[in-house]
């Protein structure tokens, strides 16, 4: 009997290879056995998306129907019987879309995780780093003390001895993969993996670094200096480029990221760019207007202040906030309050007195 594999993935037959994907990775995951799901479902799930996932077996399909793919293999016991119920589907699978898809059904990271990175890459390393506001207004130069791989200076990063030969290795043919034919509930299956006689590199080395052991990478304590931007705030990440752990047989390093935290800082606060602090200033003050010294992150300055004042108001100078790269330069914004004297002579109760009658 005919299949319609398009109708098994509820797809169009114009549907685009991404669309086609995303269906084939919601059914498995709706149907996948260990999920409570129905294993007949899935099998023809997983067999039409071997058709249809392929560009040049979908062409066939297109053109002959599923008569194109008819396989012999008797039906075993069911489908988790030593995966007898999957004989005849040997396929060469792409072993990204299966790791994504075991991330989604078990909740791990599949391929997915790793995508876009090269070949015994480096991996990631993350600090924790505390600066005080003043330091993460401004911007400062901070040295950071890591324990890390780094590269080996004797072979530099190549694994072999000075003065070995290099060769091409001989298991991979200087691919860095290998293919390797395993038994899934999907059946069997030809996935590649990085060759273990040269860790993915290609190559080989006569006689191997004697301080390095062949890896090309050695753990040591390294300083490095890291400039902070100003404007900078508590978790913000800053990202340096090349100083994570070193690559394995020469490959390029990890990244660094430097998790921030802002101590507070008792005279300051910010809203976004804008620095906030707080002034206390006489009754006199508020009511006939002056000029008060302020503090800034540049130190004091002079701040004019109106008469007529009410505690609670909020002045403005334009330009002394936190400077951004991003954003530019915000305010600083000067909360005031007016202090209301606790005590007072006979001559200041008459004249507020007088005041008020007016």
């Amino acid at each position: 009997m005919a299949k319609d594999y398009y109708k098994t993935l509820g797809v169009a037959r114009s549907a685009s290879a991404e669309e086609i994907k995303k269906a084939f990775r919601a059914l498995a995951h709706k149907h996948h056995p260990d999920k409570g799901g129905d294993a007949e479902r899935f099998k023809e799930v997983n067999e039409a998306y071997q058709v249809l996932g392929d560009e040049k077996k979908r062409t066939q399909y297109d053109r002959f129907g599923s008569a194109a793919f008819e396989q012999g293999g008797a039906p075993g016991g069911g489908p988790f019987g030593g995966f007898e119920g999957f004989r005849g589907f040997e396929q060469n699978i792409n072993m990204e879309d299966l790791g994504d898809l075991f991330g989604n059904i078990f909740g791990f990271g599949g391929g997915g995780a790793a995508r876009g990175r090269q070949r015994n890459q480096g991996e990631d390393i993350a600090v924790d780093l505390t600066l005080s506001f003043e330091e993460a207004a401004k911007g400062v130069e901070r040295e950071i003390e890591l324990y890390k791989t780094a590269r080996c200076e004797r072979c530099g990063g190549s694994g072999g001895e000075p003065g070995s030969e290099v060769k091409t290795c001989g298991k991979c043919r200087g691919s860095g993969q290998v293919m390797e034919t395993q038994r899934t509930i999907f059946g069997a299956m030809r996935a590649s993996r990085v060759c273990p006689e040269c860790h993915g590199g290609g190559q080989t080395v006569s006689r191997r670094c004697e301080r390095c052991t062949g890896t090309g990478v050695r753990k040591e304590h390294r300083r490095i200096s890291v400039n902070i931007p100003p404007g900078v705030d508590s978790g913000e990440t800053l990202r340096v480029a090349g100083e994570g752990e070193a690559g394995l047989h020469g490959a390029p390093a990890g990244d660094l990221f430097i998790r921030l935290r802002v101590k507070p800082d008792p005279r300051f606060s910010r809203s976004g760019q804008d620095l906030v602090t707080k002034i206390e200033i006489g009754f006199s003050t508020a009511a006939l207007g002056g000029e008060v010294k302020v503090q800034s992150l540049e130190g004091p300055l002079r701040l004019d202040i109106p008469a007529g004042i009410q505690s609670g108001q909020v002045l403005r100078v334009r330009g002394a906030g936190i400077k951004s790269p991003r954003a530019g330069r915000g305010d600083l914004l000067v909360e005031v309050t007016v202090m209301t004297p606790k005590k007072l002579t006979r001559d200041q109760r008459r004249l507020l007195g007088e005041l008020e009658l007016e």
